[in-house]
């Protein structure tokens, strides 16, 4: 079964963090195309090691991306 999941990749000093939301599963790179890719990697290890109670409490069915303007 394939499920489309949200990769948030943000820059963090010279390397990538990327953030699955819906699983709370992070990993990071030295590009944006390898931190996509590890993320990708770490979550594929997750689906295959984790129980499927683990993966319920885990998966959120939806994560939004958006954006706010606030004040500093």
């Amino acid at each position: 079964m394939k499920k489309i999941l949200t990769a948030l990749i943000e820059s963090e000093g010279n390397s990538y963090v990327s953030l699955c939301p819906e699983l709370d599963i992070a990993s990071q790179g030295d590009t944006v195309q390898e931190a996509r890719e590890h993320l990708k990697e770490t979550i594929e290890l997750f689906f295959e090691t984790a129980s499927p109670e683990e993966i319920n409490m885990r998966l959120h069915d939806e994560a939004y991306i958006t954006q706010v303007t606030a004040v500093p």
